[in-house]
């Protein structure tokens, strides 16, 4: 069954959701990183798999926006009739 307008129209509304939350965790776990936020960046690259924990690290941020940026999209597309 193919999708209807109004359901790509959808799923390109979350997809952009997806993206803005995707790209705040990135930009968060860079920063948390740069700044060396208790000292997380020092005991990843001393530990004795540094990419296992970094990707770890950036899996965790990426879902936990990624899912934040969705909820907000859908949780914005109140209707006149339902406020």
């Amino acid at each position: 069954m193919p999708l209807q307008r109004s359901d790509k129209e959808a799923l390109r509304y979350l997809a952009a959701h997806l993206v803005y939350g995707l790209v705040a965790g990135l930009t968060f776990g860079i920063a948390v990183l740069a700044t060396n936020l208790g000292n997380l960046r020092t005991l990843a690259m001393e530990s004795a798999n540094p990419v296992a924990v970094l990707a770890l690290f950036f899996f965790g941020l990426l879902i936990t926006f990624g899912s934040v940026g969705m909820g907000v999209g859908v949780m914005s597309m109140a209707r006149d009739d339902d406020e």
